[in-house]
């Protein structure tokens, strides 16, 4: 990848301490953005900063006045912080289903109002939101997820059309399971709901309706956001990208 490709432009990573997050760190940094990362666990966020020459944030995002501290001159956002709790509907715990939505839905919101004000000055922006396969496709016991990146679907396609005449795209990247802890952590909750073993959560549930029979790499997903935020990709926008290894396909 050219050093040259996204010189002169910054981003902001949500959720850049790890998995997916420091992946798009690195991609952005090697294409040559001033990346600026934000995350909750600040050991590891100044570990990846320090590995990627980036700048650490770290911020609470379920804290609406925790955005209020973050860069606005930005060119690029990727919203990408995220959890995930296991358990069906009548057993989800109701503060947990709200704080999913603040992290996945209201932060995004809060950062896009925070950050376009200046993408739309200088006639040039890209949100990238980092959605799933479960913002097009539900699973049981996700009621929290699944909502939450339902709801990011409909923002990125609203800060599309709000953002075509100011030069900003906004578009969703749709992984399925990538090989990230949030995955890693799902495998023992997977079997307990399910009533299989660990063993078996691989290929019964996360590669189950995939027709390619592997995890994603983080790198992948991070090579596709950085492609999106090319000149090249300047007509793509409200678009939800599925990399889900033809798992929508079917």
């Amino acid at each position: 990848m050219s050093t040259s490709l996204l010189t002169g432009k910054t981003a902001l990573v949500t959720g850049g301490a790890n998995g997916i997050g420091r992946a798009c760190v690195a991609a952005l940094s090697d294409a040559g953005a001033t990346v600026h990362l934000v995350d909750v666990n600040g050991d590891a966020a100044k570990d990846v900063a320090s590995a990627h020459d980036a700048v650490a944030h770290v911020v609470d995002l379920t804290d609406p006045d925790a955005v209020e501290s973050l860069p606005r001159a930005v060119d690029i956002l990727v919203n990408n912080a995220g959890v995930q709790h296991i358990a069906p509907i009548e057993e989800f715990p109701p503060e947990r289903f709200t704080f999913l939505q603040q992290l996945m839905v209201t932060a995004p919101f809060l950062l896009m109002r925070h950050c376009l004000p200046s993408m739309y000055e200088r006639g040039w922006g890209r949100l990238v939101n980092i959605s799933s396969v479960h913002g097009l496709r539900a699973s049981p016991n996700k009621s929290a997820y699944v909502a939450a990146k339902h709801a990011l679907e409909g923002l990125s396609k609203v800060a599309a059309v709000e953002g075509a005449a100011h030069g900003v795209t906004s578009n969703c990247v749709n992984p399925g399971y990538v090989r990230t802890d949030l995955v890693s952590n799902q495998i023992e909750a997977q079997a307990a709901s399910r009533g299989i073993s660990p063993d078996e959560v691989l290929d019964e549930v996360f590669l189950h309706r995939t027709a390619v029979k592997r995890l994603i790499e983080p790198e992948e997903v991070a090579a596709l956001v950085v492609w999106l935020c090319k000149e090249e990709a300047g007509y793509l926008t409200g678009a939800s990208l599925p990399v889900d290894g033809g798992w929508t396909a079917t």
